[in-house]
């Protein structure tokens, strides 16, 4: 696998760190953009050594890794991350394939309604958009009680919960988020609050993120062909559910990929999906 090249770029309230793997012989395919959120570019090392014949962007988004945040917002919203990602594509140069997981997924959706031209497919893989789900209220609750519960405890309860949500089975039962969790040790997470909220996924992206609602009259006008993504293993799963939401909405049937919500992970983070046929789908789908 070749090498990264590593960039930085300058946006309102962050720099933004980003690498570029050039293919390894010369390629008529536009570049193929990985992305998670707040997933980094650390985790895309396995799936992108399937791509070695294109040249492939990873990113660090804002407030995360590499990526500092320069102003003192509390919070980071999809359109601030999809206009870094536009920003990335553009110093590239576009247009590009992209592939977005999870918190991505709703970015990516954001940066395809208002710039469809710089994404020619966009494979948009479990996107937490849980308004879209048929127990939305009880969703936005639960969300909103997490975060809630971070600012009151901190980082120890409040991401047990999260745990708890993000593998729940079925709907999202009432005051999910009022009922108190497992201890945090048993997750291998702080007891203790060490003060800090500053957490990229519990203090940053959480609300904005789960609770975003893509314009969907935008995305079905937009040139650019949307595939929304599935695992196979993660029906019933939140984030699933609400992929199957956003797929509907948009009048589409779901693409099924092996193994769960990470399942292109190869070790990244201690954990492994299922990267092979992963990426295997992946191909296909961008080759359809």
């Amino acid at each position: 696998m070749t090498q990264p090249a590593t960039h930085t770029l300058d946006a309102p309230g962050a720099v933004i760190t980003y690498d570029v793997r050039p293919p390894s012989a010369p390629s008529a395919e536009p570049p193929l953009m990985l992305i998670g959120s707040p997933m980094d570019a650390s985790g895309f090392v396995t799936l992108s050594g399937h791509f070695s014949d294109r040249t492939v962007i990873t990113y660090d988004p804002r407030g995360t890794a590499r990526s500092e945040r320069t102003d003192p917002a509390p919070k980071s919203t999809p359109e601030q991350h999809a206009d870094d990602i536009r920003r990335v594509i553009e110093a590239v140069g576009g247009p590009v394939d992209l592939f977005a997981s999870s918190g991505g997924a709703v970015n990516s959706l954001a940066l395809v309604a208002t710039r469809p031209d710089l994404v020619r497919t966009l494979v948009a893989h479990e996107p937490p958009a849980v308004r879209m789900t048929p127990d939305h209220k009880d969703a936005e609750a639960a969300v909103l009680g997490i975060r809630r519960l971070y600012e009151r405890s901190g980082l120890g309860p409040a991401m047990v919960k999260f745990i708890q949500i993000v593998s729940l089975q079925g709907p999202v039962p009432p005051g999910f988020a009022e009922e108190i969790g497992p201890d945090p040790s048993a997750f291998g997470l702080p007891t203790e609050d060490d003060g800090t909220r500053n957490d990229a996924l519990l203090g940053q992206n959480l609300v904005t993120c789960c609770l975003y609602e893509p314009d969907f009259e935008a995305l079905r006008a937009a040139p650019t062909r949307i595939v929304i993504g599935v695992g196979a293993e993660s029906a019933g799963e939140l984030a699933h559910r609400s992929g199957l939401g956003v797929a509907e909405r948009l009048g589409l049937s779901p693409t099924v990929f092996p193994s769960n919500h990470a399942g292109f992970l190869g070790g990244e983070y201690g954990q492994h999906g299922d990267p092979v046929p992963f990426a295997t789908t992946l191909r296909q789908v961008l080759a359809t």
